[in-house]
């Protein structure tokens, strides 16, 4: 049993990047996929698709990663903020940037899941999920 399917999601995306594969795969779930969805907005992953589990266990997420020069990932850190033993809830004021901008929170909230500059710009606050750089 997971108690972490975020966390799970976050790390296989962090190890696939540091092994260079060009995908990876992922039990799907909505929140995951608004996650992803958020990567690829930002310019993290090049692609997000779901598809069928060819064992019959379910949806997967393809996640297709994305590299620079000399196969560099786009993805040079990701952390989970908010874990299950300690969530971490901030008000839209109070929203952390990630390297003075150069990277992204991705917070939950009551409009749904959104980026930190898209919850900013909407005045709504919320759980921290994760930051990527």
């Amino acid at each position: 049993m997971m108690t972490d399917p975020i966390a799970d999601m976050l790390t296989r995306i962090r190890n696939a990047s540091l092994a260079r594969h060009e995908k990876t795969l992922i039990p799907a779930s909505n929140v995951k996929k608004n996650i992803a969805e958020i990567l690829r907005l930002e310019g993290f992953v090049s692609e997000v698709r779901e598809v069928s589990a060819d064992t019959g266990a379910g949806r997967s997420l393809e996640i297709v990663l994305k590299y620079g020069r000399d196969r560099k990932s786009a993805i040079d850190g990701i952390r989970r903020v908010s874990r299950p033993g300690r969530r971490v809830f901030v008000g839209h004021d109070a929203i952390p940037r990630v390297l003075s901008g150069l990277g992204v929170s991705i917070l939950s909230t009551s409009r749904g899941v959104m980026s930190d500059k898209e919850a900013r710009r909407q005045k709504v606050g919320g759980e921290l999920i994760c930051e990527v750089w």
